[in-house]
């Protein structure tokens, strides 16, 4: 049951990505991009998803368990480390640079999005060499 949920969650979050345009990396540039034209429209994207998620995270942050699932994945590391530092520089490099994250980028696959699919393949190429690292 708790895969099929995660399917349709996923499904809804892919349909909101295409809908608020944040699989169009010139939109998610135009937000970041505060200097000159900037395209304030993700800004209510994100408010958006806080006005939906925010009552929703406070009926349920109470309860011994989710829904769909055995347990809460918390996570059990909560400084900030080298690694985390570096990751969400990546991160942010590359959503800079690029405008895509990762579930933007994965969504775009699904409309043929050959710039799309190369951030993916490279994304898990990076996913892959970093647990080598390690």
């Amino acid at each position: 049951m708790s895969k099929i949920v995660s399917l349709v969650c996923g499904i809804i979050f892919g349909i909101g990505l295409v809908i608020s345009e944040m699989i169009n990396p010139e939109k998610v540039l135009g937000f970041l991009n505060i200097f000159r034209d900037w395209d304030p429209s993700l800004a209510f994207v994100m408010i958006g998803a806080l006005v939906v998620s925010t009552p929703i995270f406070h009926l349920f942050k109470n309860k011994n368990k989710p829904l769909f699932s055995s347990n809460f994945s918390i996570p059990t590391i909560k400084e900030i480390d080298k690694k985390l530092l570096i990751g969400s520089v990546f991160f942010g490099a590359g959503w800079g640079l690029i405008g895509l994250c990762p579930g933007p980028a994965i969504t775009s696959i699904a409309l043929l999005n050959t710039s799309s699919a190369i951030f993916v393949v490279s994304m898990f190429s990076g996913f892959y060499i970093a647990s080598k690292v390690n």
